[in-house]
Parts: C-alpha cells; structure tokens; sequence
C-alpha cells in the first residue's frame, strides 16, 4: 500500500517537473521571437499603453493623483498636501500663516453649494525622443524675454513667491501673452511641474490678460525637462484691440464712481455691489475663466467674478489677490487689504436673490468651514494678520506667528484658556544649528521638543490626552525647529504629522486650531497650541 502511495507521489512530481521545464522553454521562446519581431513587439505595447508608449503612460497614470500628495508628469510624488508646489519653485518655503482646514470639516450652504467652476490650470505634454528635442530647441526662439519687467509686491505677489529663475520664466510667458505669441522655448531649464507652477502663477497675477486661456502645452525631454511652451487664447484674441476696448469701457462704468470714494473700504464695497448687479452666475457662460466675462459678457462663473473684482480693485490702488481653492468643487474667490487688514471675499457666494455681504471682508476663522486654500495660494497671507499697506509684508498681531485662529462656530468665539502646568515636562536633549542658550531662556534641555518628530509626538500625546472640545496645550522649541513648525502649518503638513492620527484616536473628524508663540530667549520659543475638536 505504502509503496503504491510512493510510486504515485513520485509520477506527480516528474509531471509537476516537465511542466515547470516547458513552461520555462516557453518563455523563453517567447522572449527570443519579441526580440526578432520589433513590430509585433510594438504592437503589443501600444495595445497595453497607447501611441505613447509605457513610460508615459505611467507618467499620465501618476499625474492622476488620489489626494494625498500632488503627481508630476515625471511620476514623482511632491509631498505637502494641497500644495502642488515642485521643488525649485519657490524663493523661499516660509508660510504666510494660512493653516488650511481639513476638507472633510466642509459644511456647504444649500444656497451657494455647487456655486463654483473655477478650471485649475491644464498643461497638456508630449514627450519627445531626444534628438527631436534637440532638433526642436535649435529651431525655436525665446519669443518675448520680458527683461527688464518689474512687479510691485503689493499687487503681484505670485511673482514675488518664485526664486529668481522662475521669475525670469515668468517675465517670458507674461511678455509674450501680451505679445500674441504662441510657442517659445523657455529662457530657463525647467521640468514639466515647475512649468506649471510658473504658469498658475502668471494668470493668477494677471487678470488685465483676459484672452490667455488657463491651459498651455509643452514638449519636453525623456529626462522632463520642457524644450517648447505653447500658450492658447480664447476668441477676444481674434481682434484685440477692439476686446480691449470694450473690456476698458465697461470697467471704467464702476470705476469712475468708485473712485469718487475717499476711503478704500466705500471703494470696495461700491465695486462689489456693483460686479454683483453687473454679472449674473452662469455654469455655461463663454470664456467664464476671465474677467472679460464677468465685465463685458456679464455671465460667468467664480473664476470671473474673482478676476474682475481684483481688476477692479487693483486699478483703484487696492491690493486685491485671486485665491484659488476648494469649496466643495474647485472655486476661486479674492483676498482684500484694506485699512491694515487682510480679508477673504466671494463675490460669487454673495450674488444671491437677494444679494448679501455673508462671505465679504470675512477672516480664515470665518471660512474654515467652507473655503480651504490649495495651489500657490496657500503662500497669500493669513486674513486676520495685519497688513503693512508699503512692502506687501504681513504684521502679525498679539503675538500669533505660525497660524490664525480657525473656528467652526464663528458665533461663539475662541478664547486662549491656558491649562496649569504649562511647560513643566521633562523630554530631550536640544541640538542643531542654531546657537541656543538654555540658561539665557530658563530652561533645561529636558523641556525642549528638538525635532519635528518629537514634536509631532508630544503633539499628539497631548491632543489625545486632552479630549475633546476647546483646549489648550503648549510645548517648547528652539528655532531651527520653530522654523519647520511655521513650514508645516503653513503648507497643511502638520495634519498628518499628529492631528490625523489624533482625530482617530479620539474619533472625532474635525478640529480647529490657533498657534501663538512667545519667545523665551536664547533662540527658544513657547508654542501655545489652543484647539477645538468635535
């Protein structure tokens, strides 16, 4: 019996054997009959890829995204939330003081939810061989340089949130949308993601450029790096002048009586009732991402209202910002100084039956629930910061460095309730570049949080340990880490680094948060952390 059961296991195994033995032959037939037929091996690869091949379809695949971080065209991941901001963009990664909201926290009003239609910025690639690139790059010219272009801080402040060579890129496309020009290679080496950054930056600065369509394309290297920038405008471009001239006439109806205003609030306000009366909300409207639609159309959607009330503004010496975001869907609306201050404004959400002022001159802590900030915009100042009216610099008040006030119930005020005991724990030792003196600041070095990571950690041990509802909890750190804590709350970074983690421990789903900072001396700093879950 035994034996019959061995002989039986063994023919199993020799069948199991010469199975794997021709499998493999089979492959590796397979292998040497692609490698002899380029055609048929063609063949395949489009029908599983496409025209472009599979290194750019992944590439297409990664740019997808799914949320939790923004895709490249060159499939690599840029990490900071809603940021979509490349590495070698920006002139410097410091924060405004936005802390974004997370989205999930969002209640929409019935009456202006789906009240949206902003387009973010598109940039359709096409990667070419590199002796096609090479080919192309001796063909082209720069177009328009723009050299010697200079932009006020006050009013341009997308331009001034880029390092020098992204500026000069800049300077090219704006210079040559004025110019009509179509396809230019860029006057700086620049990847696909950059590009982009560059462009959002151009038509969120410009709306007095209402014929450049908020979509461009761009040839670039297999390393992505862009060789050729096309730019695309809409119909006004097809006479001009004469687009131009409607666009100047019908803004000059506002304006003349605005400026019969002495103060800038009276001048804001009459311009914001008057784009009310001026445009109605039309998801269909024509060329609706410009404000010659709000203007001369009258019918268009945010991304026209928002355009045209910073138009408007701007030319009344008013520095007004276009803010691109989420509120549901894409949206757009502007950001006002005024009288010291800066504030949000949606004219969209406001153009109602009847109109009204419930999302005019309104704080972050008054949008938190409806409005969160994505793209270069998260880089405008925090609305409820001081406003210097000469540098376009912002001028924190009552100690508030890395963060404003974010509150769900705007009827019922946050208030700073500091807990005893505050600074009384005993952690790690302090290292870093800086030159810190714990004896100047008072402490010892068992009191300092001395990375990110210990900081997020003592973070989320606090917030967990609090509970929920309004609290208040504070920590110290030197300054080399004080620097990275205003990088995060400035990008939204710090709500994976603990408040994530810390909303699912106490499972709750929405927090809002106020970050005050006191500087003990020594290069050492107390952040007082005051937080609402629910």
């Amino acid at each position: 019996m035994c034996e019959m059961m061995y002989n039986g296991d063994m023919k199993l195994l020799k069948k199991l054997f010469y199975a794997i033995i021709f499998l493999i032959m089979f492959c590796c037939a397979g292998v040497l009959f692609l490698a002899l037929s380029p055609d048929l091996t063609q063949k395949i690869s489009t029908v599983l890829y496409g025209e472009e091949g599979p290194e750019a379809y992944m590439r297409k695949q990664a740019s997808a995204g799914d949320g939790e971080g923004v895709n490249r065209l060159d499939g690599a991941v840029v990490p900071g939330n809603d940021s979509g901001v490349a590495e070698g963009v920006l002139a410097s990664e410091g924060s405004a003081g936005y802390v974004a909201p997370l989205r999930g926290s969002l209640k929409l009003p019935d009456q202006v939810s789906g009240k949206n239609g902003y387009e973010p910025v598109n940039g359709d690639g096409e990667e070419l061989g590199d002796d096609q690139a090479d080919a192309l790059g001796t063909q082209l010219g720069a177009g328009v340089t723009g050299d010697g272009l200079s932009f006020d801080a006050r009013f341009y402040p997308y331009y001034h949130m880029l390092n020098d060579r992204m500026q000069h890129l800049y300077r090219q496309i704006y210079a040559n949308a004025l110019e009509l020009n179509t396809s230019f290679a860029p006057v700086e080496q620049v990847n696909t993601a950059q590009l982009k950054n560059v462009f959002e930056a151009v038509c969120n600065d410009h709306p007095e450029i209402f014929w450049l369509e908020p979509a461009y394309a761009c040839k670039y290297r297999s390393d992505d790096i862009c060789v050729e920038m096309t730019l695309r405008y809409n119909r006004t471009a097809q006479n001009l002048e004469q687009s131009k001239a409607e666009f100047t006439a019908e803004a000059e109806k506002i304006l003349v009586r605005a400026r019969s205003f002495g103060d800038d609030r009276e001048k804001e306000e009459y311009v914001h009732d008057a784009l009310l009366e001026k445009a109605d909300y039309a998801v269909s409207a024509a060329m609706n991402q410009s404000a010659y639609s709000a203007l001369v159309n009258g019918d268009t959607v945010c991304a026209g209202y928002s355009k045209a009330f910073q138009y408007l503004l701007r030319e009344l010496g008013i520095p007004c910002y276009y803010c691109t975001g989420y509120s549901g869907q894409d949206h757009a609306w502007n950001i006002v100084a005024v009288d010291g201050e800066y504030r949000n404004v949606d004219v969209t959400w406001d153009d109602t039956d009847p109109s009204t002022y419930d999302y005019y001159n309104k704080t972050d802590a008054d949008f938190v629930g409806t409005h969160v900030r994505t793209g270069l915009s998260i880089y405008l100042p925090a609305c409820g910061q001081g406003y210097s009216g000469e540098d376009g610099s912002s001028v924190p008040g009552n100690g508030t460095v890395a963060g404003i006030t974010l509150n769900p119930e705007p009827q019922e005020p946050l208030t700073w309730e500091p807990g005893a005991g505050l600074g009384s724990r005993n952690k790690v030792t302090v290292s870093g570049g800086d030159t810190c003196d714990l004896g100047a600041a008072g402490l010892t070095a068992g009191m300092v949080e001395s990375s990110m990571k210990e900081y997020y950690e003592d973070c989320l041990e606090q917030m967990v340990d609090q509970g929920s509802g309004q609290k208040a909890f504070d920590n110290i750190v030197p300054k080399y880490v004080l620097r990275e804590v205003e990088k995060a709350y400035g990008t939204g970074a710090y709500q994976k680094g603990y408040v994530e983690e810390g909303l699912e421990k106490l499972k709750l789903k929405n927090f809002a948060i106020q970050i005050q900072v006191e500087e003990l001396g020594g290069n050492y700093y107390r952040l007082y952390h005051n937080i609402y879950t629910w």
